[in-house]
């Protein structure tokens, strides 16, 4: 617990024991990044040489509950019973000890126990009213305690906590229904100006959520210094050294997210090989690799790509995925599992996927089942063997009916995002026997049913469905449809919402070169024609078109073989 460098940041507390304070310390950071379960040991480590401190048991408190990877909705029954009630322990445990705690700290565990009122879920749960309550109360906090840095983080979390993902409206770029966005960005962006007026290093915990608050908006560039400070603060924490990756594929910054992404492998490789049990951070562990998967399909680079997604196979093991009584947990873990299959239809390893088993447990890998299904359909309609092809359609429909309607990969209901796969699965089918319109009509319904998914990041769909419909627009010489689809995804149109464009990747500019040659254009096409070159040679495989089920294409000069 103690051999990590968890960056630099302390929060002297009120205890006698340099051994307690050391060990809270530890056991803070580790919350702040997200790895909830390995501060409560360090929190209890505390309580070893200070029994009675308040404030190391308002950290088990706060540290047992929701936060923005899990929140209250996405327990299991017998899991937010397993919380509520450590939770209400510990919160009475430092009221009881409060006599010998600070102003500061006294409200603070003031402010939790509105957070956990009851030792246990009320039926119908309450979990909203416990949110908004808890808000209410650290916002008074904030009030009495403006520059206390602690305070603005914890106030800020507890604002976001209230509509998580749900942030901003994604079509309006504006503030979302009941969202506090704002004044969550105005006390982080507040917290970072004291810092910097000081000469000090910002609060962790502040450049953190920051990224947080601006990740699905219309400006993720505003988030970009705090991106490269969080990269250098906490150099053994998997998930600070993961989140600058979020505004750097937002930004097109491809290259910068992947450095990013091995960075925190590494983090968490250090970790995985210490913890004795699998725990909730693994699915951390997961998302960090599928950013890394994610930014590599972007850069056109197959091998990192391919690494990220077997690494993750080799993390979900079967013992993980069955896992009782932790549906987000095992859901979401499941869920990367099966992205490996996105992979391999971006780089158009079309017999390596017709070649690959299927899952012999189905029921249980419920996801990786479905796109072996959709993944196989595709290759052999670009294949050409269509029969095979209806029959993988078939069994992915099959498939997908099992799937429990209340299902979820991260944000979005599992039969949503693969809906996306359908479509995209009867357009690629349609196209090679040779139905253009009907293909394009399933195709453009694919971008669509894309565009209104629920945010997360990476995207539900991986592949964005723009670069198949745009390819084979071009394949049948429709480049006036397929040149504005090129730029819709790259967000030189603005026609998309800002956190589903792909600024700078190499698929479509790479399609909009092709079109800006086909119609002779002259201003614009240099500049292009540099960044694509740019972007070429980061590449490790040919690429010959934005959809490698464009087979009649022929690959782009300057790309890595």
């Amino acid at each position: 617990m103690d051999r990590f460098d968890l960056g630099a940041y302390r929060r002297p507390i009120s205890t006698h024991s340099v051994e307690t304070q050391r060990w809270f310390d530890i056991g803070l950071n580790w919350c702040y990044g997200f790895n909830h379960e390995e501060g409560i040991k360090c929190f209890e480590k505390a309580l070893e040489t200070d029994a009675d401190c308040p404030m190391v048991h308002w950290g088990i408190a706060y540290a047992a509950g929701p936060f923005y990877n899990l929140t209250w909705k996405e327990h299991g029954e017998a899991e937010a019973n397993r919380a509520a009630r450590r939770c209400f322990q510990h919160v009475q445990l430092a009221r009881a000890n409060a006599a010998r705690a600070s102003d500061v700290e006294r409200r603070l565990i003031e402010a939790l126990a509105c957070r956990f009122p009851e030792p246990h879920v009320s039926a119908p749960p309450k979990f909203e009213q416990w949110d908004d309550a808890y808000a209410i109360e650290m916002r008074r906090v904030y009030s009495s305690f403006p520059d206390d840095h602690d305070v603005m983080a914890l106030f800020v979390e507890a604002l976001m906590m209230r509509t998580v993902r749900r942030l901003w409206d994604l079509k309006t770029g504006k503030p979302a229904a009941n969202s506090n966005v704002l004044e969550a960005l105005e006390v982080c962006e507040r917290s970072i100006r004291l810092a910097d007026e000081a000469g000090a290093a910002p609060h962790p915990a502040i450049v953190h959520l920051h990224i947080h608050l601006l990740e699905m908006s219309t400006m993720p560039e505003r988030g970009m210094r705090s991106a490269d400070l969080l990269g250098t603060m906490c150099p053994d924490a998997g998930h600070m050294n993961h989140m600058p990756g979020h505004i750097y594929v937002l930004c097109g910054e491809y290259e910068k997210a992947k450095l990013t992404s091995e960075k925190a492998v590494r983090a968490n490789d250090l970790y995985l090989a210490y913890a004795d049990q699998p725990t909730y951070y693994l699915l951390g562990c997961g998302h960090d690799l599928h950013l890394m998967m994610f930014t590599c399909m972007l850069l056109g680079q197959y091998r990192p790509a391919l690494w990220a997604a077997d690494k993750v196979r080799s993390l979900v093991t079967r013992d993980v995925v069955s896992i009782p009584d932790r549906p987000k947990l095992t859901q979401t873990v499941e869920g990367y599992h099966a992205m490996k299959s996105h992979v391999l239809v971006r780089f158009g390893r079309w017999q390596e996927i017709v070649d690959e088993p299927m899952d012999d447990e189905p029921e249980l890998y419920l996801l990786t089942t479905a796109m072996q299904h959709y993944a196989k359909g595709v290759a052999h309609a670009t294949l050409r063997d269509f029969s095979r092809a209806e029959q993988e359609r078939e069994r992915f429909h099959r498939h997908l009916a099992r799937i429990p309607p209340e299902r979820r990969f991260l944000s979005n209901p599992t039969r949503a995002s693969l809906a996306v796969g359908a479509a995209l699965l009867d357009g690629e089918l349609a196209y090679h026997q040779g139905h253009h319109d009907e293909a394009y009509a399933h195709l453009r319904q694919a971008v669509e049913l894309d565009d209104n998914l629920s945010y997360t990041e990476p995207w539900a769909w991986m592949h964005p469905p723009r670069h198949a419909l745009a390819a084979l627009l071009l394949d049948q010489g429709f480049a006036q449809e397929a040149e504005q689809v090129y730029r819709d995804d790259l967000g030189l149109s603005g026609a998309v919402q800002r956190c589903a464009q792909h600024p700078n990747n190499v698929w479509a500019l790479h399609g909009l070169v092709e079109c800006l040659k086909l119609r002779r254009e002259t201003e614009e096409l240099p500049a292009l024609q540099t960044r694509l070159a740019a972007a070429l040679a980061k590449a490790d495989v040919p690429i010959s078109s934005s959809c490698l089920c464009r087979t009649s294409a022929q690959p782009a000069q300057g790309c890595c073989h």
